[in-house]
């Protein structure tokens, strides 16, 4: 993760909330870097990483554990002695979320919470409770897991609905604002080093006259950015004010790819 650029504002962020040991959350256009972050902390931390992606279906308790009962109950069903053996130890159906692994370590780790804005909206305050009591108890088992150090947990929003005041009250905010051209040009250095002067000029100002047209449904981020330059180089592409080639690289739907032929 050496070519991930960490902002002054966003290391301040990082720092509050080790401080504070509370959840960063942290919103911003897609592909503004909200879910690398926390790879990258474990990485340069060197912290064991766990990544639990949010649906419109998760539950608080799954980020701790789950119980496999349909699977125990398959098992249930085979006489072989192993398969009976395993069924009757309840451990082997147990298996812990990303919370849960993170609760379980001796050293500190790094959980992502990814898009907890999917969730139900009760979600988000029943997290609440085991993040701030950071233990839980698996009832299957009668065991009860306490964590040994906070671990630094980072929870990404894309804003597809209000997070409820409770939740974001215990969490230290901070918004990704999209990178300036000259914090966009560190970017595409890190991912390109070798990259001309010139070319990449002439690349930014394709890509931000593009970010600046109003009517477009969804705005090319930094990843359809380095996808597209990487392209362009690989096929050796020339840039100029008439065309915009490989253009299926910036937009991602029909009426903003119209928009470009016109």
């Amino acid at each position: 993760m050496a070519d991930y650029i960490l902002s002054e504002d966003l290391k301040e962020a990082v720092q509050v909330a080790e401080i504070t040991k509370r959840p960063l959350l942290l919103k911003g256009e897609p592909g503004t870097g909200k879910t690398l972050l926390a790879s990258f902390l474990a990485e340069t931390k060197k912290l064991p990483f766990y990544r639990w992606h949010i649906k419109s279906t998760s539950l608080a308790k799954e980020g701790l554990y789950f119980y496999d009962a349909v699977s125990r109950l398959n098992d249930s069903r085979f006489p072989e002695e192993e398969a009976m053996h395993r069924v009757r130890d309840v451990k082997n159906y147990i298996r812990l979320g990303a919370l849960g692994e993170a609760f379980s370590q001796k050293e500190k780790a790094v959980v992502l919470i990814d898009e907890i804005d999917k969730a139900d909206i009760e979600f988000p305050n029943d997290l609440l409770l085991e993040l701030d009591k950071m233990e839980f108890f698996i009832p299957e088992t009668k065991e009860h897991i306490i964590a040994k150090e906070r671990p630094i947990v980072i929870i990404t929003s894309n804003n597809e609905k209000e997070l409820p005041d409770a939740f974001l009250r215990r969490c230290i905010f901070h918004y990704i604002e999209f990178p300036k051209r000259e914090a966009m040009k560190e970017i595409i250095k890190a991912h390109y080093p070798s990259i001309e002067t010139e070319f990449m000029e002439k690349a930014l100002a394709m890509f931000y006259s593009i970010r600046r047209i109003e009517s477009l449904r969804k705005k090319p981020s930094t990843s359809e950015l380095l996808d597209w330059i990487q392209v362009l180089l690989v096929s050796g592409e020339t840039l100029d004010s008439s065309k915009i080639p490989f253009a299926g690289s910036l937009f991602k739907s029909e009426e903003d790819y119209r928009v470009h032929l016109n």
